[in-house]
């Protein structure tokens, strides 16, 4: 498992620097190689490491080894095809990551990152609507129900085309650069996780690019199915490839826009669910 875990921060990592490097390539520079993140996260690992007079220490500390422990543990019940639900339950718990991140340090700029990652809740809203849709099609939250059931009738992203695309724009809130990227946007200078340097921020990039692989996998294996892990990868890659496509075209959105189409988007899924519930 541990071989597992550190093969999942690596991947994660790599998808990060190929996610920069699309970005950059589309805007027309030649951007960073892709193993650039891992560089940067070697590079902070060795880097001279506090904690801030300002920060609470425990909470300045704790907020790390949460976010490994979350993506840990997801990334356990991913390959041990577990409940999706308790997956997504990790996801939400997330939201306490980022939020105790950028309240521990007592940076202005890392507070109203915290602040806006409690508006940017709205983003979790399209992910209950993708759940109670996989649910109506499968009749079961278990990942590894979810597979035999596209191994008997095929792929869930057409017919349950609505919840993919729910789950899409869950991963692109998460995704650096992207249009939902409030909570780290450039007027905050790094967002919630400014304070964090040297060893923080070294184990945050590693547990964040695990967080990256664990969710597009999760999108890989709940909408495609059981289709092996070199396609899985492929995909993992292909789907990696359209956020940072969608990221460098499209400008960072206001927290009321971000905030307003997510909760439209829901509104819009549920509408459906509704409509195949009644007609199905």
């Amino acid at each position: 498992m541990i071989e597992y875990l550190l093969s999942a921060m690596i991947f994660g990592l790599l998808l990060h620097g190929l996610h920069r490097k699309v970005i950059a390539r589309v805007q027309g520079r030649p951007g960073p190689p892709i193993w650039q993140e891992i560089l940067h996260t070697l590079k902070f690992l060795f880097k001279e490491t506090w904690i801030p007079k300002t920060a609470s220490q425990g909470l300045y500390v704790g907020v790390v080894a949460l976010a490994i422990a979350i993506w840990s543990a997801a990334l356990i019940i991913l390959m041990t095809g577990g409940s999706l639900l308790l997956l997504f339950a990790l996801y939400l718990i997330h939201k306490i990551v980022e939020h105790g991140t950028g309240l521990s340090s007592g940076s202005p700029y890392s507070k109203f990152g915290a602040i806006r990652s409690v508006i940017s809740a709205a983003s979790e809203l399209p992910l209950l609507a993708s759940v109670a849709l996989i649910y109506l099609f499968t009749g079961s939250l278990m990942i590894s129900d979810i597979e035999a059931y596209q191994a008997i009738y095929g792929p869930l992203l057409i017919p349950a085309l609505p919840a993919a695309i729910a789950l899409y724009m869950v991963i692109l809130s998460k995704i650096h650069y992207g249009p939902f990227s409030i909570i780290e946007a450039k007027e905050l200078v790094s967002g919630y996780w400014t304070e964090h340097f040297g060893v923080w921020r070294g184990l945050f990039n590693a547990a964040f690019g695990m967080k990256t692989f664990v969710l597009l996998y999760t999108f890989v294996l709940v909408f495609i199915g059981p289709v092996g892990l070199p396609l899985s990868l492929l995909l993992i890659i292909l789907l990696m490839i359209s956020l940072s496509f969608v990221c460098a075209v499209t400008p960072m959105l206001s927290p009321y826009d971000s905030v307003s189409i997510q909760t439209i988007t829901t509104g819009l899924i549920a509408i459906y669910i509704i409509f195949l519930g009644v007609f199905a």
